[in-house]
Parts: C-alpha cells; structure tokens; sequence
C-alpha cells in the first residue's frame, strides 16, 4: 500500500554492490488499499528494474509463495565450488544449545567438512574436532558430510560463546585455505547505552543473558558499568537505533528481564589541548572542559521518502534537528525522496518517533554515516537536592542542553515523593543552572492553635518552622525511586 520504501532502496544498492540477482515482488496485494499498477510505475522509475518480471503475492492469503519459490530456483545462480579444494565455509549464525554447545550456521564455498575433522576458525586460530553436520529442514537432519555449495551447521565442541563470530571463515587445520572469505569486517558500535537490571538482585541473570544473547549477535559489544544510582549494569554498543530497538525487546522478551535503559549516546571525539584526539561514548568520561581544545560529534545522511502532503512538515522537524544541505526530487506524482545531513545525536533521540508521527506512517527513512563535524558539546548534568544523579547526565549540543534539562527536571519532580522538606532539582552545565524544578514540602499548620492575638507571635511559629526545614534539609537525603529513572529515560512519545 507503501510503495517503495527508503530501505528497500538501500538494500537494492547493496545487493546491486555485490551482483546479486534482484527479483521484484509486490506484496500485500489483499490489502484494500493496494495500487499494484503505481507499485509498478515505481519499481521502473525508482528502481530501474522491469516491471514486467515482477511478482504478485500475498504472505497472509498465500497468494503467489510458489511462484517465488520457482522464481528463486530458476533465476538465482546455482552457487559455484568445487569440494576437492581446501574447505572454506562462512559463519553466518550460530545459537546455543544447553546439551551440545554452539551450534554454527555456515554456508561451504569451498571444499566440504565431515565428523571427525579437526577445523580452525580463521579470526582466532582455535581449533576444534567436529562432532557432526548435517542440514536444516524443519529440524535440524544429520548428514555424513557437507560440500561446496551446500547450507547446514557444524557442531564441534565450542563451549565458549566469543570463540564464534559471525563472518569467520573455518578451514581444516592440516590443509587450510590460502586466505579468508571476502566479507568478513569488525563492525564499529555508533549507539551506546547503558542497561541496569531494575532489581540489583537480576545483575547475574542479565550478564549470563548478554553473553548468550551475544552469540548469535556479532555486532553487538558490551562491558562492566556501573552507577551510584542504579548500580551495577553494563555499557553496550549498537549498530544503530533499530538494533537498539532489538537488543533491548529480545532481552525482555526473550530472557525475561527486566531493564532500566540509559539515554542513549553516540561517540564524540574530543582534539585536547595537548594534541591527542580522545572518543567518549560515556557521559562519565566527559573530559575536562579547560582541557577541550575541540569537539566534534558524528554526523549522517539522511534518506526520506514520503509523500508530498507531508513535506513541509518534515522539512521543519529536520530544521529543528540542525539538519542541513538538504536536497530535494520527485520519485513519482505526489511521492518525494529527502536527503539532510544532520547529527546521529539528534536522530537517537527523538527524531524517528516524530518522524513516523508528522507522516502519519508513511514517510519510510533510512540514513549512513558521513563524518564528523565541529560542534559546541557540553556536558548537562542533573541534580537532585544539590547531588548529581550520575545516570542522568547527557553530552548534548548547547543550544539543545536547556530544553532537555527543563523536560528532566519536570519529568523528576512529578516522580519524586514530596519530603518534609524543599527538594530543588535542577539540570547545569558545569556550575551554571539552566533549569530548574521544586518540589513544595509537606507543611504542618503550626498557627492553627493561635485564635488571635499578636501577628508576632505567628511569625515567631513560622520562623521556628522555616528553621526547623532548613536544620532537615542539610542532612536530609533524597531516594530517588526507580519510576523516576523510567520516566526521565524514555522517549517523549511516551
């Protein structure tokens, strides 16, 4: 009903990249709203491929699956290989099994591989004996051995989950391949949060989930954290908002866990006056700010299409993100593709979320890294009763530090319970506050018991009162409850 969506552009070019065999299909055809003749227009004059080679189906009603399947056999390229060469097989999944250990999902290019076998994984030079093969149908059938060309997984003894990465080639130890599969790249985090249990109790559970959950996920980095206000945790790196997304539904889903997630964070890189160049991704590593010779923080491009009701509202969020060199064109009648640069801090942290909403859903958006750019950094912290709260603190733009501040602070104090004393909750930036909130104390009325009489003697009750609350308030201390991390911590759509 969509049409061609943002990210179905980039994975064209990425599929384009390594000449593989495109088949269009056109799904959701059931829908009421379906225009499979505009779909088609689009798959033309956006994509570049020909309409007429396309596929109709329907997923739900299970309109044109054979079709598909046919297609896939007859025009996607049988794979190549030859078995008599050295084994060379690509990791691309792997999962853990209690009783048997990693399970490894791998594709063999070259050579084949049998139980008995004594393999080596290319990245880390560990070796193993294999215990069995086999291939994948709807469970998993053992099989003497695999061969070129063929899909199915190795089980060999791995115990320890890091030994695994997905993209590693194995080879066999006594007659190795001569170099390892194109393809393979240590992917680099551009996201980062930390993640809290909400109990201190599940620290354990959630370190033994985070290490099973990294298995099968090889993009996903994480370490020890902690914080004075909610304890231990770790800090983890994402490939972006979506694996974000996925991380943390996965852990609770999945794990049954459940998590407290820091605001979100990108890596900044910091010139310091000495010269060295330093990459904070961890507002508690914030540097010296005397020290600071320049700060620069990442910047992307921006891919949207949406149709062109929408466009002026768009165009004025992404203002609003310091979006800018924008560029404009039409895909289609009533369809347009907007590109902006802006920085990925201002993207993680409520952009898609007002993105989906001003195009009621249906603008799609995608985006790339660039670089990185000079930017005035600061780092706002918030206090609670004249203590930092460490696990609020965020590196953020000046002109947009005062605005987040104003929504902690409020958020905070319709959180915090009211005390029997004065609790000023304010966001700064160094020694200087740019917002603040309070929240009243609990009152007693002292001049209840005096009928009339002398003013002075009220006065002299209230004074004794207002003596009293600030003797308190010195040595009062403020529980934050977990609630009011929650409420800080998530989203404005929320």
């Amino acid at each position: 009903a969509q049409g061609v969506q943002a990210q179905t552009l980039a994975n064209l070019y990425l599929a384009m990249e390594h000449s593989l065999e495109i088949i269009p299909v056109i799904n959701k055809i059931d829908l009421p709203s379906a225009d499979v003749e505009r779909v088609m227009e689009q798959i033309d004059s956006e994509l570049g491929l020909d309409p007429d080679t396309h596929i109709k189906c329907s997923a739900k009603e299970g309109i044109g699956i054979e079709e598909i399947l046919e297609a896939v056999v007859g025009r996607v390229p049988a794979p190549k290989g030859n078995k008599e060469n050295p084994l060379a097989a690509l990791i691309f999944d792997a999962q853990y099994d209690p009783f048997r250990g990693t399970i490894i999902h791998c594709r063999i290019f070259e050579g084949s591989v049998k139980s008995g076998d004594t393999i080596k994984f290319m990245y880390n030079n560990s070796t193993y004996k294999v215990e069995e093969v086999g291939n994948f149908l709807l469970q998993r059938a053992r099989r003497e051995k695999l061969s070129a060309g063929e899909v199915g997984y190795v089980i060999a003894g791995v115990k320890t989950v890091s030994d695994v990465r997905t993209g590693d080639t194995i080879t066999h130890l006594n007659k190795p391949c001569s170099q390892p599969l194109p393809g393979f790249k240590e992917v680099k985090p551009v996201v980062f949060a930390s993640i809290y249990p909400i109990a201190s109790d599940d620290y354990q559970d959630l370190a033994d989930s985070l290490e099973k959950y990294k298995l099968n996920d090889a993009s996903f980095i994480y370490e020890k954290d902690s914080s004075a206000a909610l304890g231990q945790g770790f800090r983890c790196g994402f490939l972006g908002l979506l694996h974000l997304d996925v991380v943390q539904e996965r852990l609770e889903r999945e794990y049954d866990l459940s998590i407290i997630l820091s605001v979100p964070s990108v890596r900044y890189r910091f010139t310091m006056n000495d010269g060295s160049v330093i990459f904070v991704d961890n507002p508690m590593h914030y540097p010296d700010p005397m020290s600071i010779e320049k700060g620069e923080e990442p910047y992307i491009r921006a891919m949207m299409m949406l149709p062109e009701r929408y466009m002026g509202a768009v165009m004025k969020l992404c203002m609003e993100k310091r979006g800018i060199n924008s560029s404009m064109h039409y895909t289609s009648p009533g369809r347009v593709e907007l590109s902006y640069e802006m920085p990925l801090a201002e993207v993680i942290y409520d952009f898609y979320d007002r993105f989906k909403s001003v195009t009621q859903g249906y603008g799609s958006f995608d985006y790339d890294l660039i670089d990185y750019r000079e930017s005035n950094l600061v780092l706002m912290d918030i206090l609670v009763n004249g203590e930092k709260v460490d696990a609020l603190s965020q590196i953020a733009h000046r002109d947009r530090a005062r605005a987040r501040a104003l929504l902690a602070c409020e958020r905070l104090k319709e959180e915090i319970p009211r005390q029997m004393f004065k609790i000023a909750i304010q966001g700064a930036i160094g020694s200087e506050i740019i917002a603040r909130s309070t929240i009243s104390a609990f009152r007693k009325d002292v001049t209840a018991k005096c009928y009339g009489g002398d003013i002075t003697r009220k006065r002299k009750l209230l004074e004794k009162q207002k003596a009293g609350k600030k003797r308190m308030k010195m040595v009062g201390a403020v529980s934050i409850p977990q609630s009011a991390f929650l409420a800080v911590l998530k989203s404005n759509k929320d």
